[in-house]
Protein backbone atom coordinates (compact mmCIF):
# COMPACT_ATOMS: atom_id res chain seq x y z
CA UNK A 1 0.00 0.00 0.00
CA UNK A 2 3.11 2.47 0.62
CA UNK A 3 3.97 2.59 -3.22
CA UNK A 4 0.25 3.65 -3.85
CA UNK A 5 0.87 6.72 -1.53
CA UNK A 6 4.49 7.33 -2.58
CA UNK A 7 2.95 7.48 -6.34
CA UNK A 8 0.11 9.76 -4.94
CA UNK A 9 2.54 12.02 -3.13
CA UNK A 10 4.97 12.23 -6.59
CA UNK A 11 2.08 13.46 -8.76
CA UNK A 12 1.05 15.99 -6.17
CA UNK A 13 3.89 17.31 -4.96
CA UNK A 14 4.07 20.90 -4.89
CA UNK A 15 -0.10 20.83 -5.48
CA UNK A 16 -1.26 18.97 -2.64
CA UNK A 17 -0.94 19.36 1.57
CA UNK A 18 -1.70 16.15 2.37
CA UNK A 19 -0.12 14.49 -0.88
CA UNK A 20 0.11 10.68 -0.07
CA UNK A 21 -1.99 10.78 2.50
CA UNK A 22 -5.77 9.06 2.36
CA UNK A 23 -8.28 11.30 2.43
CA UNK A 24 -9.66 12.43 5.98
CA UNK A 25 -13.63 14.31 4.42
CA UNK A 26 -15.66 12.61 2.61
CA UNK A 27 -15.13 13.44 -1.21
CA UNK A 28 -17.16 12.90 -4.34
CA UNK A 29 -16.78 12.58 -8.16
CA UNK A 30 -18.78 14.72 -9.93
CA UNK A 31 -21.39 13.63 -12.11
CA UNK A 32 -21.18 9.86 -10.56
CA UNK A 33 -24.38 7.86 -9.59
CA UNK A 34 -22.60 6.60 -6.41
CA UNK A 35 -20.81 7.15 -3.37
CA UNK A 36 -17.38 6.72 -2.72
CA UNK A 37 -15.91 5.06 0.15
CA UNK A 38 -15.80 7.03 3.55
CA UNK A 39 -12.41 8.27 5.15
CA UNK A 40 -12.89 5.63 7.86
CA UNK A 41 -13.03 2.37 5.27
CA UNK A 42 -10.85 3.67 3.06
CA UNK A 43 -7.30 1.97 4.54
CA UNK A 44 -8.95 -1.12 4.71
CA UNK A 45 -10.79 -1.13 1.22
CA UNK A 46 -7.30 -0.14 -0.44
CA UNK A 47 -5.20 -2.92 0.79
CA UNK A 48 -8.18 -5.08 0.29
CA UNK A 49 -7.98 -3.83 -2.99
CA UNK A 50 -4.60 -4.75 -3.41
CA UNK A 51 -4.19 -8.21 -1.82
CA UNK A 52 -7.06 -9.00 -4.47
CA UNK A 53 -4.75 -7.77 -7.08
CA UNK A 54 -1.58 -9.66 -6.89
CA UNK A 55 -3.78 -12.52 -5.37
CA UNK A 56 -5.72 -12.54 -9.29
CA UNK A 57 -2.27 -11.85 -11.00
CA UNK A 58 -0.33 -14.21 -9.22
CA UNK A 59 -3.17 -17.28 -10.15
CA UNK A 60 -4.30 -16.14 -13.81
CA UNK A 61 -3.34 -18.40 -16.22
CA UNK A 62 -4.12 -16.20 -19.27
CA UNK A 63 -2.93 -12.63 -20.40
CA UNK A 64 -6.63 -12.10 -20.33
CA UNK A 65 -7.25 -12.94 -16.89
CA UNK A 66 -4.29 -10.51 -15.74
CA UNK A 67 -5.47 -7.85 -17.91
CA UNK A 68 -8.95 -8.16 -16.34
CA UNK A 69 -7.69 -7.90 -12.73
CA UNK A 70 -5.71 -5.00 -13.16
CA UNK A 71 -8.64 -3.15 -15.27
CA UNK A 72 -11.26 -4.26 -12.87
CA UNK A 73 -8.45 -3.17 -10.09
CA UNK A 74 -8.70 0.44 -11.23
CA UNK A 75 -12.49 0.55 -11.67
CA UNK A 76 -12.86 -0.31 -7.74
CA UNK A 77 -9.87 2.29 -7.02
CA UNK A 78 -11.24 4.90 -8.80
CA UNK A 79 -14.82 4.39 -6.78
CA UNK A 80 -12.87 4.11 -3.69
CA UNK A 81 -11.48 7.68 -4.44
CA UNK A 82 -8.57 7.27 -1.39
CA UNK A 83 -7.44 10.73 -1.33
CA UNK A 84 -8.85 14.37 -1.38
CA UNK A 85 -7.59 15.06 -4.89
CA UNK A 86 -5.39 13.60 -7.92
CA UNK A 87 -7.03 10.40 -7.55
CA UNK A 88 -7.49 10.12 -11.61
CA UNK A 89 -3.81 10.21 -11.93
CA UNK A 90 -3.09 8.22 -9.19
CA UNK A 91 -5.35 5.46 -10.01
CA UNK A 92 -4.10 5.84 -14.17
CA UNK A 93 -0.38 5.54 -13.32
CA UNK A 94 -1.01 2.11 -10.72
CA UNK A 95 -2.71 0.97 -13.68
CA UNK A 96 0.05 1.51 -16.20
CA UNK A 97 2.63 0.07 -13.35
CA UNK A 98 0.82 -3.11 -13.13
CA UNK A 99 0.20 -3.34 -16.65
CA UNK A 100 3.93 -3.08 -17.31
CA UNK A 101 5.06 -5.37 -14.18
CA UNK A 102 3.34 -8.20 -16.45
CA UNK A 103 4.62 -7.32 -19.86
CA UNK A 104 1.61 -5.22 -21.37
CA UNK A 105 2.02 -1.59 -22.49
CA UNK A 106 0.75 1.22 -20.75
CA UNK A 107 -2.93 2.11 -21.48
CA UNK A 108 -2.65 5.93 -22.64
CA UNK A 109 -5.99 7.82 -22.41
CA UNK A 110 -6.11 10.60 -24.95
CA UNK A 111 -8.06 13.09 -24.58
CA UNK A 112 -9.96 12.10 -27.73
CA UNK A 113 -11.24 8.73 -25.90
CA UNK A 114 -11.59 10.46 -22.26
CA UNK A 115 -15.06 10.34 -22.04
CA UNK A 116 -15.62 6.85 -23.26
CA UNK A 117 -13.10 5.77 -20.28
CA UNK A 118 -14.78 8.06 -17.62
CA UNK A 119 -18.31 6.30 -18.46
CA UNK A 120 -16.66 3.07 -18.81
CA UNK A 121 -15.72 2.89 -15.26
CA UNK A 122 -19.23 5.23 -14.03
CA UNK A 123 -20.72 2.03 -15.30
CA UNK A 124 -18.55 -0.46 -14.00
CA UNK A 125 -18.57 -1.78 -17.47
CA UNK A 126 -15.44 -4.33 -16.90
CA UNK A 127 -16.15 -6.17 -19.98
CA UNK A 128 -16.63 -2.96 -22.20
CA UNK A 129 -13.16 -1.33 -20.54
CA UNK A 130 -11.54 -4.92 -21.58
CA UNK A 131 -12.72 -4.14 -25.42
CA UNK A 132 -11.41 -0.70 -25.01
CA UNK A 133 -8.25 -1.37 -23.11
CA UNK A 134 -7.17 -3.72 -26.06
CA UNK A 135 -7.76 -1.96 -28.66
CA UNK A 136 -5.38 0.89 -26.87
CA UNK A 137 -2.92 -1.74 -25.76
CA UNK A 138 -2.77 -3.00 -29.72
CA UNK A 139 -2.15 0.46 -30.23
CA UNK A 140 0.95 0.93 -27.67
CA UNK A 141 2.32 -2.09 -28.66
CA UNK A 142 2.82 -1.07 -31.89
CA UNK A 143 4.44 2.04 -31.16
CA UNK A 144 6.55 0.72 -28.66
CA UNK A 145 7.60 -1.72 -31.48
CA UNK A 146 8.13 1.47 -33.84
CA UNK A 147 10.04 3.55 -31.08
CA UNK A 148 12.28 -0.16 -30.87
CA UNK A 149 12.79 -0.36 -34.51
CA UNK A 150 14.06 3.16 -34.90
CA UNK A 151 16.69 2.31 -32.30
CA UNK A 152 17.98 -0.38 -33.66
CA UNK A 153 18.09 0.92 -36.91
CA UNK A 154 19.91 3.74 -35.35
CA UNK A 155 22.41 1.78 -33.32
CA UNK A 156 22.85 -0.21 -36.84
CA UNK A 157 24.21 2.94 -38.58
CA UNK A 158 26.25 4.44 -35.22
Amino acid sequence: MSIIKEIHADLTDRLQYDKGQFKKNENMIIGAEFQTASPSETPFLVQQLVDNLEYRVENASTDKEKLEGILDTHIQFERIHPFSDGNGRTGRMLMNYSLLQEGFPPLIIEKETKATYIELLAKQDLKGFMSFAKEILAKEQKRMQAFQNMDQEKILYE
